[in-house]
Protein backbone atom coordinates (compact mmCIF):
# COMPACT_ATOMS: atom_id res chain seq x y z
CA UNK A 1 0.00 0.00 0.00
CA UNK A 2 1.21 3.51 -0.77
CA UNK A 3 1.28 5.75 2.28
CA UNK A 4 0.80 9.48 2.21
CA UNK A 5 4.27 10.87 2.86
CA UNK A 6 4.88 13.64 5.39
CA UNK A 7 1.20 13.79 6.36
CA UNK A 8 0.17 14.05 9.99
CA UNK A 9 -3.11 13.91 11.88
CA UNK A 10 -3.70 15.79 15.09
CA UNK A 11 -6.69 14.93 17.27
CA UNK A 12 -7.83 17.35 19.95
CA UNK A 13 -10.58 17.39 22.55
CA UNK A 14 -10.98 20.02 25.24
CA UNK A 15 -13.51 22.26 26.98
CA UNK A 16 -15.29 24.41 24.40
CA UNK A 17 -14.15 28.02 24.33
CA UNK A 18 -13.20 30.76 21.90
CA UNK A 19 -9.91 30.78 20.04
CA UNK A 20 -9.12 27.07 19.78
CA UNK A 21 -9.19 26.82 15.99
CA UNK A 22 -7.27 30.05 15.55
CA UNK A 23 -4.62 28.96 18.05
CA UNK A 24 -4.07 25.58 16.37
CA UNK A 25 -4.08 26.97 12.83
CA UNK A 26 -1.74 29.83 13.72
CA UNK A 27 0.67 27.54 15.54
CA UNK A 28 0.91 25.09 12.64
CA UNK A 29 1.33 27.93 10.15
CA UNK A 30 4.15 29.40 12.24
CA UNK A 31 5.86 25.99 12.14
CA UNK A 32 5.75 25.96 8.35
CA UNK A 33 2.84 23.56 8.07
CA UNK A 34 -0.02 23.46 5.57
CA UNK A 35 -3.41 22.24 6.81
CA UNK A 36 -5.08 20.16 4.10
CA UNK A 37 -8.12 19.02 6.08
CA UNK A 38 -9.86 20.20 9.24
CA UNK A 39 -13.08 19.24 11.01
CA UNK A 40 -14.54 20.34 14.33
CA UNK A 41 -17.56 19.75 16.54
CA UNK A 42 -18.84 21.46 19.66
CA UNK A 43 -21.00 19.20 21.84
CA UNK A 44 -23.25 21.76 23.48
CA UNK A 45 -24.67 19.06 25.75
CA UNK A 46 -21.45 18.59 27.70
CA UNK A 47 -19.40 21.59 26.62
CA UNK A 48 -16.75 19.48 24.91
CA UNK A 49 -14.95 20.53 21.74
CA UNK A 50 -13.48 18.07 19.22
CA UNK A 51 -11.12 18.78 16.36
CA UNK A 52 -9.19 16.78 13.76
CA UNK A 53 -6.68 18.31 11.38
CA UNK A 54 -4.45 16.84 8.67
CA UNK A 55 -1.30 18.76 7.86
CA UNK A 56 2.08 18.53 6.18
CA UNK A 57 5.24 20.59 6.18
CA UNK A 58 5.68 23.10 3.39
CA UNK A 59 8.47 22.27 0.97
CA UNK A 60 10.63 25.13 2.23
CA UNK A 61 10.14 24.28 5.93
CA UNK A 62 12.33 22.07 8.07
CA UNK A 63 10.25 18.96 8.80
CA UNK A 64 10.99 18.90 12.51
CA UNK A 65 8.05 17.01 14.00
CA UNK A 66 9.65 16.79 17.43
CA UNK A 67 9.79 20.59 17.56
CA UNK A 68 6.11 20.79 16.56
CA UNK A 69 5.13 18.36 19.31
CA UNK A 70 7.21 20.06 21.97
CA UNK A 71 5.99 23.54 21.15
CA UNK A 72 2.36 22.46 20.97
CA UNK A 73 2.43 21.59 24.67
CA UNK A 74 2.03 25.29 25.44
CA UNK A 75 -1.04 25.57 23.19
CA UNK A 76 -2.51 22.41 24.70
CA UNK A 77 -1.95 23.64 28.25
CA UNK A 78 -3.67 26.95 27.51
CA UNK A 79 -6.88 25.16 26.46
CA UNK A 80 -6.62 22.05 28.70
CA UNK A 81 -6.42 19.85 25.61
CA UNK A 82 -6.25 16.09 25.35
CA UNK A 83 -4.35 15.60 22.10
CA UNK A 84 -2.61 13.03 19.96
CA UNK A 85 -0.42 13.34 16.88
CA UNK A 86 -0.06 10.59 14.28
CA UNK A 87 1.93 10.06 11.09
CA UNK A 88 -0.07 8.71 8.14
CA UNK A 89 3.12 7.12 6.79
CA UNK A 90 3.03 4.56 9.59
CA UNK A 91 0.30 1.89 9.23
CA UNK A 92 -1.50 0.93 12.42
CA UNK A 93 -0.73 -2.49 13.86
CA UNK A 94 -3.92 -4.57 14.07
CA UNK A 95 -4.68 -7.89 15.75
CA UNK A 96 -7.83 -9.66 14.52
CA UNK A 97 -9.80 -12.11 16.67
CA UNK A 98 -12.15 -14.68 15.13
CA UNK A 99 -14.00 -17.89 15.95
CA UNK A 100 -15.66 -19.95 13.19
CA UNK A 101 -17.50 -17.40 11.03
CA UNK A 102 -15.24 -16.27 8.20
CA UNK A 103 -17.12 -13.46 6.45
CA UNK A 104 -15.78 -10.52 8.46
CA UNK A 105 -12.19 -11.77 8.33
CA UNK A 106 -12.45 -12.46 4.60
CA UNK A 107 -13.84 -8.97 3.97
CA UNK A 108 -11.12 -7.25 6.01
CA UNK A 109 -8.40 -9.21 4.20
CA UNK A 110 -9.91 -8.36 0.82
CA UNK A 111 -10.11 -4.63 1.62
CA UNK A 112 -6.59 -4.73 3.03
CA UNK A 113 -5.22 -6.24 -0.19
CA UNK A 114 -7.16 -3.68 -2.26
CA UNK A 115 -5.42 -0.86 -0.39
CA UNK A 116 -8.50 0.32 1.50
CA UNK A 117 -7.13 -0.49 4.96
CA UNK A 118 -3.89 1.20 5.97
CA UNK A 119 -2.84 -1.36 8.56
CA UNK A 120 -0.35 -4.05 9.41
CA UNK A 121 -2.07 -7.27 10.49
CA UNK A 122 0.25 -8.62 13.19
CA UNK A 123 -1.75 -11.78 13.96
CA UNK A 124 -5.08 -13.57 13.80
CA UNK A 125 -6.12 -15.03 17.16
CA UNK A 126 -8.89 -17.62 17.46
CA UNK A 127 -10.47 -19.98 19.95
CA UNK A 128 -11.03 -22.44 17.08
CA UNK A 129 -8.84 -23.80 14.28
CA UNK A 130 -11.39 -23.36 11.46
CA UNK A 131 -9.92 -20.15 10.02
CA UNK A 132 -6.27 -21.08 10.38
CA UNK A 133 -5.92 -21.93 6.64
CA UNK A 134 -7.39 -18.55 5.66
CA UNK A 135 -4.90 -16.63 7.81
CA UNK A 136 -1.84 -18.70 6.94
CA UNK A 137 -2.67 -18.62 3.23
CA UNK A 138 -2.17 -14.85 3.52
CA UNK A 139 1.10 -15.30 5.38
CA UNK A 140 -0.43 -14.00 8.60
CA UNK A 141 0.55 -15.45 11.95
CA UNK A 142 -2.28 -17.57 13.41
CA UNK A 143 -2.48 -18.09 17.16
CA UNK A 144 -4.81 -20.71 18.65
CA UNK A 145 -6.10 -19.85 22.11
CA UNK A 146 -8.91 -22.29 22.99
CA UNK A 147 -11.10 -20.96 25.79
CA UNK A 148 -12.84 -22.97 28.50
CA UNK A 149 -14.24 -21.90 31.84
CA UNK A 150 -11.04 -23.04 33.51
CA UNK A 151 -8.63 -21.56 30.93
CA UNK A 152 -10.33 -18.21 30.27
CA UNK A 153 -8.21 -16.12 32.67
CA UNK A 154 -4.99 -17.76 31.51
CA UNK A 155 -5.80 -17.28 27.83
CA UNK A 156 -6.77 -13.64 28.34
CA UNK A 157 -3.42 -13.08 30.05
CA UNK A 158 -1.74 -14.69 27.03
CA UNK A 159 -3.74 -12.44 24.72
CA UNK A 160 -2.52 -9.36 26.58
CA UNK A 161 1.03 -10.68 26.32
CA UNK A 162 0.58 -11.11 22.56
CA UNK A 163 -0.80 -7.60 22.22
CA UNK A 164 2.26 -6.29 24.02
CA UNK A 165 4.63 -8.49 22.01
CA UNK A 166 3.21 -7.50 18.63
CA UNK A 167 2.63 -3.85 19.52
CA UNK A 168 -0.99 -4.15 18.39
CA UNK A 169 -2.71 -0.77 18.54
CA UNK A 170 -6.18 -1.97 17.49
CA UNK A 171 -7.97 -5.22 18.31
CA UNK A 172 -10.77 -6.23 15.92
CA UNK A 173 -13.28 -8.80 17.10
CA UNK A 174 -14.37 -10.05 13.67
CA UNK A 175 -17.15 -12.30 14.98
CA UNK A 176 -15.14 -13.58 17.93
CA UNK A 177 -17.76 -15.54 19.83
CA UNK A 178 -16.40 -15.28 23.36
CA UNK A 179 -17.36 -12.78 26.03
CA UNK A 180 -14.32 -10.88 27.27
CA UNK A 181 -13.86 -10.39 31.01
CA UNK A 182 -14.56 -6.99 32.56
CA UNK A 183 -10.89 -6.57 33.37
CA UNK A 184 -9.79 -7.27 29.79
CA UNK A 185 -12.44 -4.90 28.42
CA UNK A 186 -11.13 -2.12 30.64
CA UNK A 187 -7.55 -2.72 29.51
CA UNK A 188 -8.62 -2.58 25.86
CA UNK A 189 -10.85 0.49 26.23
CA UNK A 190 -10.94 2.60 23.09
CA UNK A 191 -8.81 0.19 21.06
CA UNK A 192 -11.01 -2.89 20.56
CA UNK A 193 -13.89 -2.96 18.05
CA UNK A 194 -16.67 -5.56 18.06
CA UNK A 195 -19.42 -6.35 15.54
CA UNK A 196 -22.83 -7.89 16.15
CA UNK A 197 -26.32 -7.87 14.71
CA UNK A 198 -28.44 -4.86 15.58
CA UNK A 199 -31.34 -6.81 17.03
CA UNK A 200 -29.74 -6.57 20.47
CA UNK A 201 -30.94 -6.31 23.17
CA UNK A 202 -33.73 -8.32 21.48
CA UNK A 203 -33.27 -11.79 19.99
CA UNK A 204 -30.42 -12.78 22.25
CA UNK A 205 -28.76 -16.17 22.21
CA UNK A 206 -28.70 -18.77 19.46
CA UNK A 207 -29.98 -18.20 15.91
CA UNK A 208 -31.03 -14.54 16.21
CA UNK A 209 -31.98 -14.37 12.52
CA UNK A 210 -34.32 -17.30 12.93
CA UNK A 211 -35.88 -15.53 15.90
CA UNK A 212 -36.21 -12.41 13.76
CA UNK A 213 -37.90 -14.44 11.02
CA UNK A 214 -40.49 -15.68 13.48
CA UNK A 215 -41.25 -12.09 14.46
CA UNK A 216 -41.44 -10.83 10.87
CA UNK A 217 -38.75 -8.17 11.10
CA UNK A 218 -38.53 -5.61 8.31
CA UNK A 219 -34.99 -4.35 8.95
CA UNK A 220 -31.73 -6.26 9.26
CA UNK A 221 -28.81 -4.40 10.75
CA UNK A 222 -25.36 -4.60 12.30
CA UNK A 223 -23.56 -2.48 14.88
CA UNK A 224 -19.82 -1.92 15.23
CA UNK A 225 -18.79 -0.50 18.59
CA UNK A 226 -15.93 -0.21 21.02
CA UNK A 227 -15.72 -3.01 23.53
CA UNK A 228 -16.67 -2.21 27.12
CA UNK A 229 -17.55 -4.26 30.17
CA UNK A 230 -21.23 -3.57 29.36
CA UNK A 231 -21.79 -6.42 26.91
CA UNK A 232 -22.58 -5.17 23.38
CA UNK A 233 -23.33 -1.67 24.70
CA UNK A 234 -20.07 0.16 24.05
CA UNK A 235 -19.83 3.47 22.15
CA UNK A 236 -21.23 2.94 18.65
CA UNK A 237 -18.92 3.67 15.71
CA UNK A 238 -21.00 2.52 12.73
CA UNK A 239 -24.34 0.89 11.95
CA UNK A 240 -25.62 -0.61 8.72
CA UNK A 241 -29.22 -1.56 7.86
CA UNK A 242 -31.04 -3.24 4.98
CA UNK A 243 -34.76 -3.61 4.44
CA UNK A 244 -36.28 -7.09 4.17
CA UNK A 245 -39.82 -8.37 3.78
CA UNK A 246 -42.06 -11.41 4.23
CA UNK A 247 -40.43 -13.26 1.33
CA UNK A 248 -37.06 -13.59 3.13
CA UNK A 249 -36.52 -17.01 4.65
CA UNK A 250 -34.18 -17.50 7.66
CA UNK A 251 -31.21 -18.33 5.42
CA UNK A 252 -31.87 -15.17 3.39
CA UNK A 253 -31.85 -13.11 6.58
CA UNK A 254 -28.57 -14.70 7.63
CA UNK A 255 -27.05 -13.76 4.26
CA UNK A 256 -28.25 -10.18 4.58
CA UNK A 257 -26.88 -10.14 8.12
CA UNK A 258 -23.46 -11.19 6.89
CA UNK A 259 -23.45 -8.33 4.40
CA UNK A 260 -24.45 -5.70 6.96
CA UNK A 261 -21.87 -7.00 9.44
CA UNK A 262 -18.99 -6.83 6.96
CA UNK A 263 -19.90 -3.32 5.81
CA UNK A 264 -20.39 -1.91 9.31
CA UNK A 265 -17.19 -3.47 10.63
CA UNK A 266 -15.03 -2.40 7.71
CA UNK A 267 -16.25 1.20 7.97
CA UNK A 268 -15.64 1.27 11.73
CA UNK A 269 -12.13 -0.14 11.35
CA UNK A 270 -11.32 2.32 8.56
CA UNK A 271 -12.52 5.29 10.64
CA UNK A 272 -10.32 4.15 13.51
CA UNK A 273 -7.29 3.54 11.28
CA UNK A 274 -7.64 7.07 9.91
CA UNK A 275 -7.93 8.55 13.43
CA UNK A 276 -11.42 9.87 12.75
CA UNK A 277 -13.10 8.58 15.91
CA UNK A 278 -13.29 10.42 19.23
CA UNK A 279 -14.77 8.94 22.38
CA UNK A 280 -17.34 11.27 23.86
CA UNK A 281 -18.53 9.70 27.12
CA UNK A 282 -20.79 6.81 26.01
CA UNK A 283 -20.91 8.02 22.40
CA UNK A 284 -18.49 8.77 19.59
CA UNK A 285 -17.74 11.76 17.41
CA UNK A 286 -16.67 10.73 13.92
CA UNK A 287 -15.31 13.10 11.29
CA UNK A 288 -15.99 11.23 8.05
Amino acid sequence: MQHAQNQYVIKISCPATSGIVAAVASYLADKGCYISEMAQYDDEGNGRFFMRAVFRFNSDASADLASVEQGFEDVAARFAMDWQLFSTAKPMKVLIMVSKYDHCLADLLYRFHKGEMDMEIVAVVSNHLDLRPMAEREGIRFIYLPVTKDSKARQEAELLRLIDETGAELIVLARYMQILSDDLCKQLEGRAINIHHSFLPGFKGAKPYHQAFERGVKLIGATAHYVTSDLDEGPIIEQEVQRVDHSYQPDDLVAVGRDTETVALSKAVKYHLEHRVFLNQDKTVIFR
